[in-house]
């Protein structure tokens, strides 16, 4: 079955959600941030299981949870990324970018 495209409304949940993860990983509630970066994957996700199989990874690799909280963090702006792909000029209108998560993607784009 496909994936239907997503909303704006959609759109505006995973990135107030990726915000809040963003400001408790700098406060270095970890814990917090993690759950709200997975919480941002979880809306209206894009390939089932994908969090599970990186949580495998994760525990796997033995990282420190301010490294989860990197990954988990990756994952759900590139979800974001791809769900604001998903929508059309006029919907993206409806939904701009905080000036933040523009400055942190432009700012990744930059260390590729």
């Amino acid at each position: 079955m496909a994936k239907e495209l997503a909303t704006v409304e959609e759109v505006r949940e995973t990135q107030k959600l990726l915000q809040n993860g963003i400001s408790m990983h700098e406060k270095k509630d970890f814990d917090g941030a993690i759950e709200a970066f997975k919480k941002a994957t979880m809306v209206s996700p894009l390939e089932e299981g994908h969090l599970g199989e990186l949580e495998k990874k994760l525990t796997r690799g033995g990282f420190k949870l301010e490294q989860k909280s990197i990954a988990y963090m990756g994952c759900a702006a590139v979800h974001l990324s791809g769900m604001a792909q998903e929508l059309t000029e006029e919907q993206r209108a409806e939904v701009p970018m905080s000036e933040k998560l523009e400055e942190m993607f432009d700012e990744w784009a930059l260390n590729e």
